[in-house]
């Protein structure tokens, strides 16, 4: 075992210690006695419901973890790697056609191999819950609409990546990585006219109070607001969600059908603000240029490790090339990229944090955006009291006790 096996093992197994530890931290945390800041809101029944859905989750997860550990050290191990190869360069299709197969099947077979834990997931857990409305009809056309666009999106830019670091030479990584940037681009302008209609129907709010409130509150924040869609949530789950994306004319702001059916007007108003402060903020754009920057640091390092032999080594390889290369250098960046994940989800709670400050202080009313975190939470049913090392390691969103301490501190100083 090389030194690239053993960093890579190394890894492997850290980042699992790493999960496993923050799981079994955040289930020891989890508090008998409901928070005195939920009193009136959770009841004792559902509280505890919560917290049986959080166990159920942690130790799901713990076990479709260890079974995705296994498979990958096995096929490893076992040399599943090189003898795939050697099954697909039997085929003589050429480089890039190699590659593109190789690299599909790779991900084909962790998606078949998945699929028992996706199932279980949606149509037990979830569904023992309350959670699941999704059908095995719209479970199935959601994974065929899945791989399909993966195919149509995924296999060009896979094929000019393989291309570019077999033929183009010492500045592979800067095509590469401008071919990227322009792909993601891309996809962010069209995903919301193009791709996500795919999945939901996108459905412009009607005339109303609703509609009159949240244009109105777009206008008082010079928020060029077209129209708001309700998005078709409850198709495949009772949880309640909103979200901001695309940019240019194509932006959407989205309120889930879920979260109308259950929130007054201004709650609702106050959720768009919070989505509205993202957009304000530059939260977007920061985190579209922080992700770009990383590809392109990562790309720098493809280039230079796809030359060393000891990578493929490590895999038992018998012969080199671009498209297992891409595989093994992603394990061998994942500490990098798991340290990186660490500081990108503190980056996203800051940015929650300060989305909520800015709907607190537009609106005007901090604690209608408190009384729409409570019920959020009671409808997802979320953790109320976890770890703070699971919050470290995992949490994109601050938990909701300190997103409600935060808004109140904000709103006591307003008052001083």
């Amino acid at each position: 075992m090389n030194i690239y096996a053993i960093i890579i093992l190394a890894a492997l197994l850290f980042d699992y210690l790493l999960n496993l530890t923050g799981g079994y931290l955040n289930l020891k945390s989890l508090k008998k006695d409901l928070p005195k800041e939920f009193e009136g809101v959770y009841d004792e029944d559902e509280y505890r419901r919560s917290q049986e859905y959080t166990r159920e989750r942690a130790r799901f997860g713990f076990i479709s973890s260890t079974f995705s550990l296994f498979l990958v050290l096995a096929f490893w191990f076992l040399g599943g790697f090189n003898y795939l190869d050697q099954v697909v360069r039997d085929w003589g299709l050429g480089l890039i056609p190699t590659g593109l197969f190789y690299i599909s099947i790779l991900m084909l077979g962790q998606t078949i191999l998945s699929l028992p834990f996706s199932l279980y997931s949606t149509f037990v857990i979830e569904e023992k819950y309350g959670f699941n409305k999704t059908t095995p009809t719209t479970f199935a056309a959601d994974m065929a609409k899945g791989l399909l666009l993966s195919a149509l999106l995924g296999l060009p830019l896979l094929a000019g990546i393989i291309w570019f670091f077999e033929f183009a030479g010492l500045y592979a990584w800067l095509y590469a990585w401008g071919a990227a940037t322009a792909f993601i681009l891309v996809v962010q302008f069209i995903a919301p006219t193009w791709i996500m209609p795919l999945f939901n129907k996108f459905i412009p709010l009607e005339g109303g109070e609703l509609k009159r409130a949240i244009l109105d509150y777009a206008k008082s924040v010079d928020f060029p607001l077209e129209d708001v869609y309700m998005i078709d949530g409850s198709k495949r789950s009772t949880k309640s969600n909103a979200f901001f994306t695309g940019f240019g004319k194509n932006k959407r702001i989205a309120l889930f059908d879920t979260l109308i059916e259950k929130h007054t007007v201004p709650e609702l108003v106050s959720v768009l603000a919070h989505e509205i402060g993202h957009y304000k903020k530059k939260h977007i754009q920061k985190s579209m240029i922080i992700s770009i920057l990383h590809m392109g640091a990562m790309f720098g390092l493809l280039q230079i490790f796809l030359t060393s032999q000891g990578l493929f080594d490590a895999f038992y390889m018998e012969q080199t090339s671009v498209y297992a290369g891409l595989i093994f250098f992603g394990m061998l960046f994942a500490p990098i990229e798991m340290f990186l994940s660490i500081f990108m989800q503190m980056f996203s709670r800051k940015n929650e944090f300060e989305a909520d400050r800015f709907a607190a202080e537009t609106t005007g009313e901090p604690e209608t955006m408190v009384q729409v975190l409570k019920k959020l939470s009671v409808d997802n049913l979320s953790n109320l009291t976890p770890h703070w090392f699971y919050v470290f390691i995992n949490y994109s969103h601050p938990p909701t006790m300190k997103r409600i301490a935060a808004i109140r501190q904000y709103s006591d100083k307003k008052n001083l």
